[in-house]
């Protein structure tokens, strides 16, 4: 075709031709002399001109040659690379020419790979490993909902060998509920065809050959669950065991003395002061147990926080002046407005201010309150020039106190009512050696 263009020529075929340029200037000088500045015979002539050509000729086929074979070789190399054949190298490294500094690095590259596919290996053994013995079902599912992978507990929740499952829509195994809602929820007496019961789910997405997945791992949660409400239960019988013991059996002593007396013939003149001592202890035990029932009964009982738009200034202050007994110092902080049940939190404001005051009673101290933002959230911290805490580690043990007529549910109130709202409540001790106590309650804004 008068279009076409002219095939370009290889790598080694230009190589050649400058070879062969690079030599014809000086074969054409020694032809130009050996035919037209000697006289000697044409035999003689036509045998040194073909000895020149061959030479010429020659030589340009081993320069192409030397350069041809290396690249060649660091073909054959880069190709068993590619197919992950790390086993073959290059023999006769220099490094002291570049050729051989070529073939040591891809002799280094070859060692590098072939120390990562060793590490891959190990490390998909172990993950696969783990994925086998973990207690959760583990489910990958990609971009349209067909499940990929799953593990020996999937199979089992799932009632279904991997290779009956695998290649299946979400739809058809029943799990299209686990790719849908909220990444992170328990799935309430929900049924697979392995069992029934609560289930904890989680999902994340992630990447494989640059396309969306999606992994979601299961939890049987009725297990934990139930050791962990026998564990609860336990505790709590301990507690009211504990309580009920310290208030009945001095009751039933005491019953047991004023009956004795009773059923004496001749009483004592004092028995009726007797009588009357033993009494008031009894109805004191008595409301003391009927105090502490009336506090497991709040505790057990507090409700769900009702948010609102809520200034935060407005309830430190309000809290701050329903304590009479000492000036508390506010010393302010940044407006704000969150989203709170402003009476939830204003009733752990005045627990906590009525304990940073019955705490600087004795010593004439002073309580400090102030808050400040911190990102989405902001702290309220209430400061005590009191004696500090002497033991940390009972602060919030249900019905624990110090005190002689506490209930030991104030400070775990506070700090439910605070995590209810997704927040935290912390006391702890002043920094720097000063005495008294801080107590920080964070809550989102």
């Amino acid at each position: 075709m008068p279009n076409a263009r002219h095939p370009r020529l290889t790598h080694d075929q230009q190589i050649m031709l400058y070879a062969l340029l690079a030599g014809a200037p000086a074969v054409a000088v020694a032809l130009y002399y050996l035919w037209l500045g000697t006289d000697s015979p044409p035999r003689v002539q036509l045998t040194f001109t073909l000895l020149v050509i061959t030479c010429w000729l020659g030589f340009g086929a081993a320069v192409r040659h030397r350069l041809v074979r290396p690249l060649q070789t660091m073909a054959n190399l880069l190709s068993a690379l590619r197919e992950g054949d790390f086993s073959i190298r290059a023999r006769g490294v220099r490094r002291d020419e570049p050729l051989g500094e070529v073939y040591a690095e891809i002799n280094f590259l070859g060692n590098v790979l072939q120390a990562q596919r060793l590490g891959a290996l190990e490390a998909t053994a172990l993950l696969r490993t783990v994925m086998e013995e973990i207690d959760v079902a583990i489910f990958a599912f990609d971009s349209n909902e067909t499940l990929r992978l799953v593990n020996r507990t999937g199979q089992e929740l799932l009632a279904a060998t991997a290779e009956s499952v695998l290649g299946h829509s979400a739809l058809e195994l029943g799990l299209k509920e686990c790719l849908e809602g909220d990444d992170t929820r328990v799935l309430a007496n929900m049924k697979f065809p392995g069992g029934t019961g609560r289930w904890g789910l989680r999902r994340t997405s992630f990447r494989e050959g640059g396309r969306p997945h999606t992994l979601v791992v299961i939890a049987d949660l009725s297990v934990p669950l139930r050791e962990e409400e026998l564990k609860a239960w336990q505790r709590l019988v301990r507690v009211l065991g504990h309580e009920l013991n310290n208030s009945l059996a001095p009751i039933k002593s005491i019953a047991g003395s004023l009956t004795a007396i009773l059923k004496r013939g001749q009483r004592a003149p004092d028995w009726e002061d007797d009588m009357r001592s033993g009494l008031e202890i009894i109805e004191t035990r008595a409301d003391g147990l009927s105090r502490f029932m009336q506090a497991y009964a709040r505790l057990a009982k507090l409700p769900a926080p009702s948010l609102a738009p809520t200034d935060v200034a407005s309830i430190i202050h309000r809290a701050a002046a329903l304590e009479t007994r000492r000036p508390i110092a506010v010393t302010g902080g940044p407006d704000l407005t969150a989203n709170l049940d402003g009476a939830q939190i204003e009733q752990v404001l005045i627990n906590l201010l009525k304990n940073a005051v019955e705490a600087v009673l004795e010593n004439d101290g002073g309580v400090r309150v102030s808050w400040q933002k911190q990102g989405t959230s902001f702290e309220v911290r209430i400061e005590d020039d009191g004696p500090g805490l002497a033991n940390t580690a009972n602060l919030f043990v249900p019905f624990f106190t110090t005190k002689p007529s506490g209930s030991g549910i104030g400070l775990l109130l506070c700090r439910q009512i605070a995590e209810n709202h997704g927040g935290s409540l912390s006391l702890r001790n002043r920094d720097g050696g000063a005495s008294g106590c801080l107590a920080t309650l964070r809550l989102p804004i």
